[in-house]
């Protein structure tokens, strides 16, 4: 694992010196990259956000509370994400439908020299093929983020909804 640019290994450096700056237009950047190859249906590159070994889960607010360790949908490795894109594509059938990911800025909640973590807002507004639009989930992103061959890529994302009534058309990933 690469360490995070920090100046003397500490969060300090990451809140008040040109290493934060940076260190967040990074983060800005890869959401604003992860969230655009779900919105623009390139599906095959989500898996490329992540480490090999990283876990993604999605889970409602109710059931993060009460640490409830399996999720809506849970992957304990890139290749998982793999095989879930390969059977949306393949295998599932569900109505035609793309996100539209609104993003907030991430907030910084701890930074050590090798990971970052942090929590994004976010809404997701769903396009159906008819052209109706409705928002479809809202909550945070809870992310552990690494530097692997010089980008930053998520080794944990826990997508935690604000509510725990889910749509059955859950098929594409937040």
């Amino acid at each position: 694992m690469e360490k995070v640019p920090l100046v003397d290994g500490n969060i300090k450096d990451l809140v008040l010196g040109e290493t934060r700056r940076e260190t967040l237009i990074r983060l800005v950047d890869l959401h604003a990259r992860y969230s655009a190859a779900l919105d623009n249906d390139r599906l095959e590159d989500w898996p490329t956000f992540f480490t090999d070994d990283a876990t993604y889960r999605i889970t409602s607010k109710a059931d993060a509370a009460d640490d409830l360790p399996l999720g809506i949908i849970y992957c304990n490795s890139k290749k998982m994400m793999v095989d879930r894109i390969t059977s949306t594509r393949q295998a599932n059938i569900y109505e035609g439908h793309g996100y539209r990911h609104i993003i907030s800025a991430p907030l910084i909640l701890t930074a050590s020299e090798t990971d970052i973590v942090s929590e994004t807002s976010f809404c997701v507004i769903r396009i159906m093929h008819t052209g109706d639009s409705m928002l479809f989930a809202s909550g945070v992103y809870l992310d552990n983020i690494v530097l692997s061959e010089g980008d930053l890529k998520f080794s944990s994302k826990t997508v935690v909804l604000d509510s725990h009534k889910i749509d059955t058309l859950l098929a594409i990933p937040f």
